[in-house]
């Protein structure tokens, strides 16, 4: 388009002089439609890698890691692409020290159901990454929470589950609930249930833990419903999507992996409830997933551009 305006300008100072206002509107529309394109070519790009805009650590390690193949586990010996998934270690040619260390607000519980396999799950990746405040647990072990409902929370899209930004609400309202069944409590002297009272209200609450399910969808409601973890309040992620390259058949897309929970789960948290403005301080918790997010689906359109096409 640019030649063929140059071409009317230099060559044809006639049509110019007829028509002076032609070439500006041209140049509009041109500009319009050039900026229409490349909004239209960045929304195709976004959807086609929604993990593009993440603030990650130099991924170098791991595309050497990819190259030489898989290494040996310097703690069990096996041998494994990228991490021991048993073990929750990098394995040997991929230098603990290249792998970002993420800081979290909250501790995260990870209970796994028996029937998850190992290699398949996320999970790891959350206690690669977050060692000192990430734990797994293997069902039906579970951590002990009786007491302190109103500072964890089971993160689970169940008919009771409400959205993250009424967290703080909602264990207020249990705090409270503690305080008047305190009250019903005749060994406690008022004074002191008082001043609880008063601590609690200046306080507010404070969310401590979230626990995660790691299972196939149709063996969460088993650990879900178990009686530790049934009087958990329950938050559901209702706005994010998944692009796990592993979803279940049948299932809603707002169906997330255990690692898109939990990364999910910190920003709005950081947003919603911390009430501050998020700046990538969890992207690395996307390290690895989304370097084999990108790994799959570039061998996945390998193999569709080498399929026959219909007809030839």
């Amino acid at each position: 388009m640019i030649h063929a305006l140059e071409t009317e300008h230099f060559g044809s100072k006639k049509n110019m002089a007829l028509s002076p206002s032609v070439v500006p509107k041209e140049s509009e529309e041109n500009n319009a439609n050039c900026v229409e394109t490349k909004q239209s070519q960045t929304a195709s790009i976004a959807s086609e890698d929604p993990l593009q805009n993440l603030r990650l650590a130099s991924q170098e390690v791991l595309h050497k890691a990819q190259q030489s193949g898989r290494s040996r586990c310097l703690q069990c010996g096996g041998s494994r692409m990228f991490y021991c998934y048993t073990c929750c270690v990098p394995v040997e040619n991929v230098p603990t020290e290249q792998i970002p260390s993420v800081q979290l607000p909250l501790k995260i519980d990870i209970i796994k159901h028996p029937n998850e396999t190992d290699g398949k799950s996320t999970a790891v990746h959350a206690k690669l990454l977050a060692p000192d405040s990430v734990n797994i647990y293997t069902y039906p072990c579970i951590p002990e929470y009786e007491g302190k409902d109103h500072e964890v929370v089971l993160v689970f899209p169940g008919p009771q589950s409400i959205s993250i930004k009424d967290v703080s609400i909602h264990l207020q309202q249990r705090i409270e609930s503690k305080g008047r069944n305190k009250a019903d409590d005749l060994d406690v002297p008022a004074c002191k249930l008082r001043r609880t009272q008063v601590e609690n209200t200046s306080r507010g609450p404070e969310l401590k833990r979230v626990v995660f399910i790691d299972s196939t969808w149709n063996q969460t409601n088993q650990i879900a419903s178990d009686e530790r973890l049934r009087e958990l309040l329950q938050v559901e992620l209702r706005t994010r999507k998944t692009c796990f390259w592993r979803h279940q058949k049948g299932k809603p897309d707002t169906f997330l992996s255990t690692i898109e929970a939990i990364y999910y789960f910190l920003v709005d948290y950081h947003s919603e409830v911390q009430k501050e403005k998020y700046r990538g301080q969890y992207d690395n918790l996307l390290f690895f997933y989304s370097f084999m997010y990108r790994l799959i689906k570039n061998a996945r359109d390998s193999g569709e551009k080498a399929k026959p096409q219909l007809g030839q």
